[in-house]
C-alpha cells in the first residue's frame, strides 16, 4: 500500500522548502504539504494540516514531518491525533513552550520586521545557514520575502502561544525521527536532545554541515531518515 508523506513546512517557507527532498524519496510514495500560512495558532495550523488527510483510508501508513514552526504543529497532532498514524520525524524543532526570555526576543522581532522586513529577513537567512552557498541563501531569502511580513507576524504570535505536550510525547509508541542541523543556531542540538528525553525510543540524528535549514542544507540526508521510518 502506498505511504502518505505529510510535510509541514517551517515559518516564512513555502511548500519549495521541501523541493530538494522530494526527489530523494521513494517513487511510491504519495506526498502532500501543508500550509501554515494562514492560521492564528498551533492547534488552528495542526487541525488544518489533519484535514488534509481526511479522504486517507485508516489502513493507509501515513507519516507526519515537521520542520522548525511544522515541528511545533507536528507535536500538536501527534499529541491530539485525529487518526492512526504509522511515524513521525520532528527537524530543527523544541519540545518546550514558550520562556519569558525567548517572549521578549521574539516580540523585538515583530517589531523589526514592521520597521524593516527585507532587513530581518538578511539575518534570518545568515543565521539560519551554516556555510550556505550564495544561490541557497538567495534562494532562501526570495521564499521569505515572497511568503511576507503579516505572514511572519501571524507565525510569530502562534509560536508564542504554543502548548507544552511533553507529557504528551512521553506516551507515543509510534516511530519517531529526530534530525537536527550540527550548526544549528535558531533550535540548536541541546533542543533535540530534550526532545528525545520525551520520547525516549525515538531515533535521533545531528547531521554534519548543516544549521538550521535542513531540508535546503541536507535534503538527502533527511530523506534517507524519512524513508528508513516506513520499508
Amino acid at each position: 500500500m502506498k505511504p502518505v508523506l505529510l510535510l509541514i513546512p517551517g515559518m516564512l517557507n513555502d511548500a519549495s522548502v521541501w523541493d530538494d527532498v522530494l526527489p530523494c524519496l521513494p517513487g511510491d510514495w504519495t506526498v502532500r504539504i501543508a500550509n501554515v500560512q494562514t492560521q492564528e495558532s498551533i492547534a488552528e495550523m495542526a487541525r488544518d494540516a489533519w484535514q488534509q488527510l481526511d479522504d486517507v483510508p485508516l489502513s493507509t501508513p501515513v507519516m507526519v514531518t515537521g520542520f522548525s514552526l511544522g515541528g511545533y504543529v507536528a507535536i500538536e497532532m501527534l499529541a491530539h491525533p485525529q487518526r492512526p498514524l504509522s511515524a513521525a520525524a520532528l527537524l530543527s524543532t523544541s519540545p518546550l513552550p514558550e520562556s519569558d526570555d525567548s517572549r521578549t526576543v521574539r516580540e523585538k522581532t515583530m517589531s523589526a520586521m514592521q520597521a524593516n522586513f527585507p532587513k530581518v529577513v538578511d539575518g534570518i537567512v545568515k543565521f539560519g545557514t551554516h556555510e550556505a552557498s550564495e544561490a541557497v541563501q538567495e534562494r532562501l531569502r526570495q521564499m521569505l520575502l515572497s511568503v511576507g511580513c503579516e505572514t511572519a507576524l501571524r507565525q510569530t504570535r502562534a509560536i508564542m502561544g504554543r502548548a507544552d505536550h511533553r507529557e504528551a510525547l512521553s506516551r507515543l509508541s509510534l516511530p519517531v525521527a529526530l534530525l537536527c542541523g550540527e550548526h544549528d543556531r535558531v533550535t540548536p542540538p541541546q533542543l533535540t536532545q530534550q526532545l528525545a528525553q520525551c520520547i525516549p525510543h525515538a531515533q535521533t540524528c545531528i547531521v554534519p554541515k548543516s544549521g538550521h535549514m535542513l531540508p535546503v542544507q541536507q535534503a538527502p540526508a533527511v530523506a534517507k531518515v524519512l524513508t528508513s521510518l516506513i520499508h
